[in-house]
Order: C-alpha cells, then sequence, then structure tokens
C-alpha cells in the first residue's frame, strides 16, 4: 500500500511539475513584458529600453504560448490515463501561463497597422495644414523633445509635404464649423478636454486656446495638443492640432486623438 501510494504521489508530483512549469513559463514572459513598460513608468528606462525588452518578450511570446497549450492539453488527458486524481489542477496551471503568454504576443501587434492599413511616417496632425495652430505654453514643457514644434520641421519633409500626407491619410480631419458662439463652443471644448482625460496646461478664452498634454498608458509617451477657436463670418471655426514629443511615426495616434475630440465636441 505504501508504494502504491509513492507512485501516486510521483504521479501527482510530475504532473504538478509540469503544470507549474507552463506557469512559470508564460508567467515569466508575462512579467517580461509588463516590466518593460513599468520601468519607462518609473524612470528606470527610456521607452527605447522598454520597447527593447517588449520585443523580446514578444519574439519568444509565441512558441512559449504553444507550448504551454500544449501542456494544457495534455495534462487533464495524462491525469485520466495515469488516474493521479489531480482533478485538472495542473491544467488550470498551464492554462494561466498559455493565456499570460498569448497576452504578450497578442498585445504588440495592436501598435502596428491593421492588415491592409497604413500610416504616413508622420506624427504632428493639424486641421489647417496652411496656418497649423501654434503652441504657446506647452513650449516650456518640450525643451528636450526630439520633434521639434514647427510645422513640417523634419529631416525628411517640409510643411508641403506634411500637409499633402496628412490630407492624404486623413481626409476627414478638416476644421469644424458651428453656429454656436466661441464661448459656448470654448466651454464645450474644455468639457471635452476633460472627459478625454488630457491633462490641462493652458486655457485662454479671449485667445480661443487651449492646450494640453495627453500620456498614453504603456509607454508614457506625451503628445501636446492646441485648440484653436475662432469667429469667421456667421460661423465659429474649430481647427486642432496634436503632436508628438518623440518618435517619427505615430501609427495613427494624433489622428485617433482629434477625432475623438471632434467626436465629443
Amino acid at each position: 500500500m505504501t508504494i502504491l501510494n509513492l507512485f501516486s504521489d510521483r504521479k501527482r508530483l510530475g504532473l504538478y511539475s509540469l503544470g507549474g512549469l507552463a506557469l512559470l513559463a508564460g508567467g515569466g514572459i508575462g512579467l517580461l513584458a509588463l516590466t518593460a513598460s513599468v520601468g519607462v513608468w518609473f524612470g528606470w528606462w527610456d521607452f527605447r529600453r522598454g520597447f527593447d525588452l517588449l520585443r523580446i518578450a514578444n519574439n519568444h511570446a509565441d512558441w512559449i504560448a504553444l507550448a504551454c497549450l500544449a501542456a494544457t492539453i495534455t495534462l487533464p488527458l495524462a491525469d485520466r490515463l495515469l488516474r493521479a486524481g489531480t482533478a485538472f489542477r495542473p491544467g488550470v496551471l498551464a492554462l494561466t501561463g498559455t493565456l499570460a503568454a498569448a497576452l504578450v504576443y497578442y498585445y504588440p501587434q495592436t501598435f502596428s497597422a491593421p492588415e491592409g492599413v497604413s500610416y504616413p511616417p508622420i506624427h504632428d496632425i493639424s486641421t489647417d495644414i496652411l496656418n497649423p495652430p501654434q503652441f504657446v505654453d506647452v513650449l516650456p514643457l518640450r525643451v528636450d523633445a526630439p520633434n521639434s514644434t514647427v510645422y513640417g520641421d523634419s529631416p525628411r519633409l517640409n510643411a508641403e509635404e506634411l500637409g499633402r500626407l496628412t490630407r492624404e491619410a486623413y481626409p476627414d480631419l478638416q476644421p469644424l464649423r458651428l453656429s454656436d458662439s466661441p464661448d459656448q463652443v470654448f466651454a464645450r471644448a474644455m468639457s471635452a478636454v476633460e472627459s478625454l482625460g488630457w491633462e490641462l496646461v493652458a486655457s485662454v478664452p479671449e485667445d480661443g486656446r487651449i492646450e494640453a498634454t495627453d500620456t498614453t498608458f504603456w509607454f508614457r509617451f506625451k503628445d501636446d495638443v492646441i485648440i484653436k477657436i475662432t469667429r469667421e463670418g456667421a460661423e465659429t471655426l474649430v481647427n486642432a492640432r496634436s503632436l508628438s514629443r518623440v518618435g517619427g511615426g505615430d501609427v495613427g495616434t494624433n489622428a485617433k486623438r482629434l477625432r475623438a475630440f471632434f467626436a465629443l465636441l
């Protein structure tokens, strides 16, 4: 009876070891991916190192997820075959590791353009490409930012080329014309900024100008927004501009931000 119990214990230990190994592998790759962004949050390294760590995790996550999935499928079958009586608990461990690794593989894909969609390598989006709104109060916050606030100031672009790429990629982003008074529109714009969770930098009603900063969640990228509200005849004209502080391309992020603002407005 003692030998049978010992053999049964070994079977259980073997199954739990396999489940634990899968959990360790999947959880470990998940922890590495999480650390990539947490390190940026706490200032341990910059976003470039964070992306490097996330890339390492992503490059290994697919085969780890497949290995964990194989263990998840195998463990319940082995439990029945060996009659180990583990009640599938090792399989739950392996399934947890599978999900963690799968998330690490899937999440970085959200940074990429959807299949069949391409974004121009630009990071400065303005509804007015001829006379883009000019930042004022945000400027001191960008003293160390690699990207200039001068429209089209890039080694690869000029203002005319940036405007052309913007119109081709985002033809829907045009100045918004409203029948309400500038004061009413300004108040609604302020409400939209608050709803979107942007950090307000400046609110100057007499100038029709609002400046704010939006910080992305995972890698804490800071993009600056300026909203300009003017009167043009019987209409109130609203222009907006969103500009990344770092990076050559934004994978459509600045355009999405402006769309969200205008949708609320």
